[in-house]
């Protein structure tokens, strides 16, 4: 990737975060500590401030920075867990990657994550988006832009039904249910958006 294409995907996923604070703080507010689109839009608007200088670097060094840009200025769960998704990514990205070596990167960042959070995909966090995007990543290449895309948000939501066992939520037991995970939710909005800038 060139810097100005390194620097448009980092700047969309980023801007998409900011934009959506106030939803992701009102998802928040039902289900966690009200502060998911705050903590969000700090840690974005930090790689935001830094991302020039990172332009010239690998992608993966790009998002190595991210990952340790989120771990210092995102509060909460949040910081460590996205920091930790980053970071392995970055750490573990072929220099030309294809769709099945980037599959395995996905794959070995999502193990981290869940060993970071104690956690697994069902419980109502970011992996039950996660999860759901590389079993899309894992199939075929045929439409493999849109069907990411697709399932990103499905996956979210279908996080409104769960019972959360895992983070604040699971202190509200089934009071939970019928409310989607904003962790879920940002993920997807980053997917999302990686899927717009690469399929452009």
């Amino acid at each position: 990737m060139s810097p100005e294409q390194k620097k448009t995907l980092i700047e969309e996923v980023a801007k998409v975060v900011i934009q959506h604070t106030d939803e992701l703080t009102e998802l928040d507010q039902a289900i966690g500590d009200g502060d998911h689109g705050l903590n969000m839009k700090r840690g974005s608007e930090a790689v935001l401030a830094g991302l020039d200088a990172q332009l010239e670097k690998p992608l993966a060094e790009v998002l190595k920075y991210v990952g340790t840009t989120l771990v210092m200025k995102v509060g909460g769960a949040s910081g460590p867990l996205y920091g930790t998704l980053f970071l392995t990514l970055g750490k573990e990205l072929a220099e030309q990657p294809d769709l099945a070596s980037f599959s395995q990167t996905l794959s070995l960042a999502i193990e981290a994550v869940q060993k970071r959070g104690k956690s697994e995909p069902g419980q109502k966090t970011m992996l039950d988006v996660l999860a759901p995007v590389l079993e899309e990543l894992k199939r075929d290449e045929d439409g493999v832009i849109d069907r990411i895309r697709n399932r990103a948000f499905s996956a979210s939501e279908a996080t409104i039904p769960m019972r959360a066992t895992r983070g604040r939520a699971s202190f509200l037991g089934d009071r939970s249910i019928g409310h989607m995970d904003p962790g879920a939710r940002s993920c997807a909005l980053m997917i999302g958006k990686t899927c717009d800038v690469l399929g452009g």
